[in-house]
């Protein structure tokens, strides 16, 4: 198996047409044209690191892809996975397969909550988390996140106000999607006692938690206490880390029995009993062997967010730039351009040809913001951010 100690060439650009990708070969379907420069949906260009490539050809080289289940190399991955990077001891019977975060929410929400039920996320937030729990007929509740100098917080007052009207469920984001904080330890312990104190049941999405900018620490939510552990759900994958959201594996880490046992039957009335035999082999292979390939992607995509500060703040200062302290997406401010939120995204389409995440769309608080994503050859990112400046300067 290759140990992945090589210098991996992140400028190298590989070509993904006629590839089924969704964000390079449907451009005319998603924007209304086709000579756009995709920049948006949180899927990486980079090929994933060699030894998952070289188990994933062994295992086709084998030739029947029949029923599979998770064997002990696939949750002991996970569990060195989570001990090594994060400093949390999780149990195998904790673990439960999802072929993705999104429906997990969905089952979380239909499964531990009932119609009518009121469960809390924090605007601007990634859309599936409110259609998660508009397509269940739950009540959402949101508590819009503070930006302060250029950072957001978490307003607690509101939690506090809110949590005591009746919320049963929290989804919380950490690394948070769009607006890139990591919550700090202290942030997380008092956002904890809210829910203890309230009852809330939290769903901690960390399937960015693998990404994080140097300086920062991504906590797991469970990992705080054992009784914060027995009140909240960790959702967790691969697939942003190392690019293999196409394999379709996730896992949930659920503590608490009664939780697990819920979900569980709830999940088994979807039909989906088995995980994707490629899913779990690409799983396996990246936390055994893509450590270093990850370490050297972070230094890359650190790289890339110096370069499109500087970039910014020289070429288009009235672009301003939410610092990320983990994932590479990054929330951009367009304000200063004065433009009504679809006539934003019209002219980054049509006038720009750049294919970004319209901040509308992101729920209140997202209006006059843009989402970029960066996980991108420099060269890629320098060509998007000359698109958006020429045709900022032809609006003079």
């Amino acid at each position: 198996m290759q140990t992945d100690s090589k210098k991996y060439d992140f400028d190298h650009i590989t070509d993904r047409h006629h590839t089924n990708s969704i964000k390079w070969d449907f451009n005319q379907r998603i924007f209304g044209r086709e000579d756009i420069l995709p920049m948006w949906v949180a899927d990486m260009d980079f090929p994933a690191p060699d030894a998952v490539v070289e188990a994933l050809v062994n295992r086709a080289k084998h030739g029947i892809y029949g029923y599979s289940d998770g064997m002990d190399g696939y949750y002991e991955a996970l569990i060195d996975w989570m001990r090594e990077r994060h400093g949390w001891e999780i149990q195998r019977d904790w673990i439960t397969f999802s072929p993705g975060i999104v429906p997990a929410l969905n089952e979380l929400v239909r499964s531990l909550t009932k119609p009518g039920d009121k469960i809390l996320i924090q605007f601007p937030i990634y859309p599936p988390f409110f259609q998660a729990i508009q397509n269940h007929n739950r009540e959402v509740i949101s508590s819009q996140l503070i930006l302060e100098n250029g950072r957001y917080t978490m307003d607690f007052a509101d939690l506090e106000e809110k949590f005591a009207c009746g919320v049963k469920m929290m989804i919380l984001c950490n690394p948070h999607n769009p607006v890139g904080r990591v919550w700090e330890r202290v942030e997380l312990e008092r956002l904890g006692k809210l829910c203890v104190d309230h009852g809330v049941l939290v769903i901690s999405d960390e399937i960015h938690s693998d990404l994080i900018y140097k300086g920062h620490k991504h906590i797991p939510f469970s990992s705080l206490s054992p009784e914060l552990a027995l009140q909240s759900i960790v959702c967790t994958a691969p697939s942003k880390t190392f690019n293999l959201a196409g394999l379709q594996t996730s896992n949930l880490i659920i503590p608490n029995a009664k939780y697990r046992t819920a979900f569980r039957a709830s999940f088994d009335l979807t039909g989906i009993h088995h995980p994707n035999v490629f899913g779990m082999t690409a799983m396996e292979a990246a936390y055994r062997h893509g450590k270093d390939w990850l370490n050297q992607l972070m230094d890359y995509l650190s790289g890339n967010v110096k370069f499109l500060i500087s970039f910014l703040e020289r070429e288009l200062p009235q672009i301003k730039v939410i610092q990320p302290e983990g994932t590479y997406l990054i929330w951009l401010d367009f304000r200063a351009l004065a433009m009504e939120p679809k006539a934003l995204q019209k002219f980054l389409v049509h006038k720009a040809g750049v294919g970004l995440s319209a901040g509308y769309l992101f729920g209140a608080g997202g209006e006059g913001f843009v989402r970029l994503n960066l996980g991108c050859a420099r060269s890629v990112l320098e060509e998007g951010l000359q698109r958006i400046k020429t045709a900022i300067q032809e609006l003079d």
